[in-house]
C-alpha cells in the first residue's frame, strides 16, 4: 500500500506549486507483521518556518518523535488484524526491531511486558480513515473507532487493537506538549 504525499510551497516568485508527490520515503510495509503499514509523512522538531527550505524531513533516517513543544509528526498508519500478531507464524523477535526502523524515536516508548501500550509526550490528533479499530486505554478500557471517528488523546496511556478481520487506517499527528 502507498499513501500518496503531495507537498506544496511557494516558489522564488511566489507563485504555490508543487515540491514533492508521491509516496513518503519513509512509508514502509513491514514484512513480520503482514498487512502493517507504516507510512510516517511529516515531521518536523521546532515550530515550521516560512517559506519552505525545500529540505525533505523524510529523506533521512533521524527520529520520527520530537518530545519538544510545538514540535510535529504526521503519520499513516495501517493496523492488521490483531490474528496476524496471534498466528503460530508470528515472530516478535523478528517484528519488534522492524517496527524500531519503521518508528525510530516512538517504538522506544512501547512497554515490553505489555504489548501495544505505549505513552508519548504528545498531543496527538487523529481519524480513522478506514475500518474499525479499538483504542485501548489503563483498566481495560477499551473505545471503538470507526471510519470517519476522530481523536484526541492528552498524553494518554494506549494500545491500538484490531480485534476485526480487516484493516484499520489511522492518520495522526503527534504535537510535543510542555
Amino acid at each position: 500500500m502507498t499513501f500518496r504525499r503531495v507537498v506544496t510551497a511557494k516558489n522564488a516568485s511566489g507563485k504555490s506549486v508543487v515540491i514533492s508527490d508521491g509516496a513518503s520515503p519513509r512509508e514502509m510495509a513491514l514484512k513480520h507483521t503482514p498487512g502493517f503499514v507504516s507510512a510516517p509523512i511529516w515531521t518536523v522538531a521546532t515550530p515550521p518556518a516560512l517559506p519552505f527550505d525545500g529540505n525533505d524531513p523524510m529523506a533521512s533516517d533521524g527520529t520520527l518523535l520530537h518530545p519538544a513543544a510545538g514540535s510535529s509528526t504526521f503519520f499513516i498508519i495501517t493496523f492488521p488484524p490483531d490474528s496476524v500478531m496471534m498466528s503460530p507464524n508470528f515472530r516478535p523477535e523478528l517484528a519488534g526491531p522492524e517496527h524500531a526502523v519503521a518508528a525510530p524515536g516512538i517504538a522506544e516508548y512501547f512497554e515490553m511486558d505489555n504489548p501495544g501500550m505505549h505513552t508519548t509526550p504528545t498531543l496527538d490528533y487523529g481519524v480513522v480513515i478506514s475500518g474499525t479499530i479499538t483504542l485501548e486505554l489503563d483498566d481495560g478500557i477499551a473505545v471503538e473507532l470507526k471510519s470517519g471517528d476522530s481523536f484526541v488523546q492528552h498524553g494518554a496511556r494506549h494500545a491500538w487493537r484490531n480485534p476485526t478481520s480487516q484493516p484499520a487506517t489511522i492518520a495522526v499527528v503527534l504535537v510535543g506538549a510542555k
